[in-house]
């Protein structure tokens, strides 16, 4: 409870760090290059960098290794950190008190139209005037770690991408099909009366489905790496952004109506009968346990569409950062296990009080809607503006914006506009 109530602290911290600025001395604009020997990414943007410089006389380019070079490692975090951004992830380069970690036509154009902005007698401060040490600030991001009593060293530049992890976990955890299934199950499983029967089952269902819905995760990862050496896989991962913003968009006002990543009714009979085979007394706990895997195996691929459109838009901005596998595990488990604790909570509840609220319909739109308008705005983002999701602030920014215009929808839709005797949409 006491590291709970730290929790406003950390937020506070993070919040009010302020990328430090220094002013250049001379004419010349410096422009830092961060890079690894092992990176493809790096390989490929590094022509386009030499041919900026050698198109600008005025602008001077420094390239540093980081992966086999422990001082210019330290350099990356100090630059890194006064940018406000994660050092976590390369190409990483820095001109003009802007920072881009990863490599895009969208990030190129942006390095080229600052450069230009700069050159051309903007008020720029110079990367090389910020690569001189510098005394720490209290509460700045100079530093790439915090340490604070009770919760230890917070590393603060992996703060951002560890924050939308924990966002867009968090948000797919209320997915409806998944809610729908676990309610369900626990509400017909609930009729044995027997704990023992009700913990067997929901254990044995959310292994399972976690187990498929990870594997799922990781295959989205690994075709995006492999991808993202092309330009059109930002567009592409958007555009599957913007499709399944629209669709649950879409099932707010008209559920189900048309194309709908929902749980098709022609499946639901079904499910309903694999369910009750699970109250047939006389089952050994190996024969539940195997019947109850084997129909969350079913289940998993059958609401695959409809938990499908947070994976694919989180692996797009993860396989972004350019991060190592190590890394990605931490994220990956971070994912799955904010994910799961909504359904946790739900079967926690079953067990322990031996009933469980239906999921309706309502709850559903309402889900369908909130999920819809995030997936909008991070669509917005991949194809905008990428660099906001570098940045702890610009992260938060994109989701607290998100939220409040989910809750203005929703008051203008179920408040204000039937008072005005007008109603859209096929919910009554």
């Amino acid at each position: 409870m006491r590291k709970l109530c730290l929790l406003p602290l950390v937020i506070l911290l993070l919040l009010c760090g302020t990328p430090l600025a220094a002013a250049s001395v001379n004419n010349t604009l410096h422009m830092l290059v961060f890079y690894s020997d092992t990176c493809p990414h790096c390989d490929n943007q590094k022509p386009f960098i030499l041919q900026l410089d050698e198109q600008h006389d005025a602008l001077s380019v420094a390239f540093y290794e980081v992966r086999s070079n422990a001082q210019n490692r330290a350099l990356f975090q100090r630059i890194a950190g006064s940018h406000g951004l994660s050092a976590n992830s390369v190409p990483a380069v820095f001109v003009g008190g802007r920072g881009w970690l990863g490599d895009s036509e969208l990030i190129r154009q942006q390095i080229i139209g600052h450069v230009m902005l700069c050159l051309n007698g903007g008020q720029c401060p110079d990367a090389l005037d910020e690569a001189q040490p510098r005394l720490a600030i209290p509460g700045s991001l100079e530093t790439s770690t915090l340490t604070l009593p009770l919760l230890g060293t917070i590393d603060l530049g992996l703060q951002p991408l560890t924050l939308s992890t924990a966002l867009i976990a968090f948000i797919d955890g209320f997915n409806p099909c998944s809610l729908w299934v676990l309610t369900i199950l626990m509400a017909l499983v609930i009729h044995s009366g027997s704990r023992k029967r009700i913990a067997i089952v929901g254990i044995t269902f959310l292994t399972v489905t976690a187990t498929i819905y990870g594997l799922f995760i990781l295959g989205v990862f690994g075709t995006l790496t492999l991808l993202l050496t092309h330009d059109w896989i930002y567009w592409a991962v958007a555009v599957l952004a913007l499709l399944f913003a629209a669709v649950n968009i879409k099932d707010y006002f008209w559920f189900q109506r048309g194309l709908s990543f929902t749980i098709d009714d022609k499946h639901k009979p079904g499910i309903y009968r694999r369910i009750r085979r699970l109250m047939q007394e006389g089952r050994s706990t190996p024969a539940l346990v195997a019947a109850t895997a084997l129909l969350a195996t079913g289940i998993a691929f059958i609401e695959l569409p409809c938990t499908a459109g947070f994976p694919v838009i989180w692996g797009g901005i993860v396989a972004s950062h350019n991060i190592d596998w190590l890394f990605f595990a931490f994220l990956l488990s971070l994912y799955l296990i904010i994910y799961l604790s909504i359904e946790l909570v739900i079967f926690v509840i079953a067990l322990t009080t031996l009933r469980v609220d239906k999921f309706e319909e309502r709850h559903g739109r309402i889900l369908k809607l909130v999920g819809g308008i995030i997936m909008l705005a991070l669509a917005g983002v991949l194809l905008l503006a990428p660099e906001l999701m570098h940045d702890i602030r610009g992260a938060l920014g994109v989701f607290i914006g998100a939220f409040g215009v989910a809750a203005l929808v929703l008051i203008l839709h179920r408040v204000l506009l039937p008072k005005l005797g007008i109603r859209i949409g096929d919910e009554r």
